[in-house]
């Protein structure tokens, strides 16, 4: 799977990344997981199979809605599970809403 994250500059997810990618290693996934500032959203497209926003950032999430169309679901992280960086938390939301849960 690949999960893509998106925010104001691509600095503020790094923890999260860590986290989600130190999680996805203990349960045995290959995942690519990386963080982009929100304005290579578009320039992305493609490259992943699920798009994340920071809380941050959940203004754009319309916006982003229209520029990924149905090529992959988009929602914001939960704001608990970003502020406490809980990488297996927002792992769990990625992979359910590309199981369509």
């Amino acid at each position: 799977m690949r999960i893509m994250l998106a925010c104001c500059a691509g600095m503020s997810t790094s923890l999260v990344v860590s986290k989600m990618q130190d999680e996805a290693a203990k349960q045995g996934k290959d995942y690519k997981i990386w963080a982009v500032e929100q304005g290579q959203i578009e320039d992305e497209l493609g490259n992943f199979d699920v798009l994340l926003l920071g809380p941050q950032v959940r203004h754009i999430q319309r916006k982003a809605s229209k520029i990924v169309g149905d090529a992959a679901p988009i929602a914001v992280i939960d704001a608990v599970a970003y502020g406490r960086c809980d990488g297996a938390a927002v792992l769990k939301q990625a992979e359910a809403l590309v199981e369509g849960k």
